[in-house]
């Protein structure tokens, strides 16, 4: 609690539902803001993933000028705060000050986040983590307080000049769009949730955290989302209407917008859709007044890969880890070495780099 007294200009606290239009406009104007940090989508999710959510805000007298929208979890050991699918960035958000003097501003965020890092603590999470987007570097508050820092990627993909953009897209890539064109797949703006689930749960299963909603309970997160326009699904059909590629972008107030979900099917692959897919909607999200698309995650994998050769730009993100409980780093601990014991280092190793 001394740490809070010491700056009694700046409080930090839940904020209620009475003022989540304020806290709307503070996310619209944030660098960090994006609808990730919005009650509305952070409600949808709770819904669909039996979770809750809170927002943490910094006032500077009446004015909200930081905080973090925090979706909890419970488990065993007690809640939690970590990312998760459809929740790639949960980090803190910091108000952007046009000062003269770069000094000035980096003051004021230090005075936010001093008040805001204790707030969290005092939450008493059992796991605490926080993921940032690119334009979050001044950690050092938290890194001061015991926490650990963790570097993530992402691309992203700049739409204000398409023509700029065409350029910087490999040529390869841009030689698919072409031909995909030529041979009459066609775009679409309203796909099909059907097709989309199919397409995505394919992947999905192949993959270590499996399918992470059910059908019935994704359609109903997406049908909520769409509803209030925070979302839309794009898709690529055949020449015979087939649908062979969809893709699931979140929108909302501020300009980068996000990709929750792409999948391609198999058997279309070597046909260039996916490229075609991309290309496409970069191009009707820029219609719609968006700066850039957040191709989401930038581990190192055939995707990877794939998503580098789009125009963007790698961005280095920060995910914050808070210092855990002792109960909890033993436990996970153990587990841990349990895992070791039983499938070797070496298979160990190499799931840890999947």
């Amino acid at each position: 609690m001394g740490r809070l007294a010491m700056r009694t200009d700046y409080r930090c606290e839940v904020l209620p539902e009475s003022r989540y239009s304020e806290w709307l406009k503070f996310v619209a104007a944030s660098p960090e803001g994006s609808i990730y940090a919005t009650p509305h989508y952070l409600a949808a999710l709770s819904r669909a993933d039996g979770g809750r959510f809170v927002l943490l805000g910094v006032h500077a007298g009446e004015e909200v000028v930081g905080g973090v929208a925090l979706y909890e979890k419970d488990s065993r050991f007690g809640s939690y705060v970590a990312p998760r699918p459809l929740l790639y960035y949960n980090g803190v958000l910091l108000r952007g000050y046009d000062t003269r003097y770069p000094s000035e501003r980096t003051a004021r965020h230090i005075k936010i986040l001093e008040v805001l890092e204790p707030a969290l603590i005092k939450r008493n999470y059992a796991l605490l983590t926080l993921a940032s987007p690119s334009s979050m570097t001044d950690v050092r508050t938290f890194t001061a307080a015991g926490w650990h820092v963790q570097p993530r990627y992402s691309y992203v993909v700049d739409i204000r000049d398409l023509g700029s953009l065409w350029t910087r897209t490999e040529q390869n890539l841009r030689r698919l769009v072409r031909r995909c064109e030529r041979e009459g797949i066609t775009f679409h703006r309203n796909g099909d949730f059907d097709a989309f689930f199919r397409l995505h749960t394919s992947i999905m299963d192949r993959r270590e955290h499996g399918r992470y909603l059910s059908e019935a309970v994704f359609r109903r997160f997406f049908q909520e989302l769409h509803a209030d326009s925070l979302c839309q699904l794009y898709e690529a059909r055949s020449s015979a209407g087939q649908a062979i590629a969809s893709q699931l972008v979140l929108l909302g107030a501020n300009p980068v917008c996000h990709v929750a979900a792409a999948a391609t099917d198999q058997k279309f692959q070597s046909s260039g859709v996916s490229a075609f897919l991309r290309w496409k909607s970069f191009e009707a999200l820029s219609a719609l007044g968006h700066t850039a698309v957040d191709l989401t995650d930038a581990a190192l994998n055939p995707v990877t890969h794939f998503k580098s050769q789009l125009g963007g730009e790698l961005k280095l993100t920060l995910a914050l880890h808070a210092p855990q409980r002792l109960s909890y780093r033993l436990i996970s601990g153990a587990r841990g070495l349990i895992t070791r014991l039983r499938v070797g280092p070496s298979a160990s190793s190499a799931r840890s780099h999947r």
